[in-house]
């Protein structure tokens, strides 16, 4: 199939390289021109501009976006809006706030256009492991483009099958899902993001505990000087705290034990103080997760060794840069 993407940073580049793997045609186009000319060298279609992009595509087209949520992302959808015709499909793979995505969907129906929003995840990892979509909008329009959806995500793997499943569609299975209407697949990435907040800050407070052991605080005999890289890959290994995060904090605390590589500055993407929102919509109690965004605010105030675990693990898995305070 076609597909036609805008923006070519972190993931935008590699979601057009892993479709382009898998036989796919990418048109793509990004206001830095370095980045199209490397996608170009690497066989997609890139062009100078929206309009050029748009004429790349047969029809019906379909058009990935791929930028910050916001106005880059507003203003993007606005132009295409303009540009495309009735039967074309719109994209949305970033971190847009899924009461925008209803308004959207309501707004490009009227000009007989689709609108998808795709939760993604995988990070600048998803070229070599496949990305986790969860996709909100018309299941017709889903199932049209199912071969792009089933290109980019991880597939069965290696990862056992779950006891006792039994589902006709094996989508979830292979990394992807169709989870309702528009909006829903934003608000499941929410969620998602979320609870990665929560995950995220409960490794790195138990690694502060772990790594502040050897206190001068504390009685003489209680004092123990903890080899914490040891510890993070010692628990990869059969514990129940396994996980891709522990992966990431093993790999930083190999590199760099004392963490003195990252400010411990940790920012929030906006999905965790969405995802409060919701909650408080909903009447749901969520004190990890509130807990954890809060301490993130805390932390551009005064870092300590698990902010710069947090840090070390957001670099990790998106390529988030916070810039060391040394």
């Amino acid at each position: 199939m076609q597909l036609g993407i805008i923006g070519l940073g972190r993931m935008g580049g590699n979601i057009a390289r892993r479709l382009m793997l898998n036989g796919h045609e990418t048109v793509v186009y990004d206001r830095n021109a370095e980045f199209v000319s490397t996608l170009s060298g690497e066989g997609a279609k890139g062009v100078a501009d929206l309009p050029a992009l748009v004429a790349g595509l047969e029809k019906p087209r379909a058009v990935w976006v791929m930028l910050p949520a916001g106005a880059p992302t507003e203003d993007t959808i606005e132009t295409l809006s303009q540009l495309l015709e009735a039967g074309d499909v719109i994209i949305d793979g970033g971190n847009t706030y899924y009461k925008d995505d209803i308004r959207r969907a309501h707004s490009l129906a009227q000009k007989g256009l689709t609108y998808i929003d795709v939760g993604t995840s995988g990070g600048v990892w998803g070229l070599e492991r496949g990305y986790c979509m969860m996709i909100g909008g018309d299941a017709d329009e889903v199932k049209r483009l199912d071969p792009l959806f089933a290109a980019l995500a991880p597939g069965y793997g290696d990862i056992p099958r779950t006891k006792d499943r039994v589902a006709e569609d094996d989508r979830a299975e292979r990394g992807y899902i169709h989870a309702g209407p528009a909006g829903s697949g934003h608000f499941v990435k929410m969620i998602h993001n979320g609870i990665e907040y929560g995950m995220m800050q409960a490794f790195a407070e138990g690694f502060d505990i772990l790594k502040t052991k050897a206190s001068e605080n504390l009685p003489e005999d209680q004092r123990f000087d903890l080899n914490v890289a040891d510890i993070a890959e010692v628990w990869r290994r059969g514990s129940v705290v396994s996980s891709w995060l522990l992966d990431l904090t093993a790999d930083a605390l190999a590199t760099d034990p004392k963490l003195d590589g990252y400010s411990g500055s940790v920012a929030d993407s906006g999905e965790g103080r969405w995802t409060i929102e919701a909650a408080m919509e909903q009447s749901v109690p969520v004190p990890v997760l509130s807990n954890s965004l809060f301490a993130r605010f805390r932390s551009r105030q005064q870092s300590t060794y698990g902010d710069k675990l947090l840090s070390a693990m957001r670099f990790g898995f998106g390529g988030h840069v916070e810039t060391s305070k040394k």
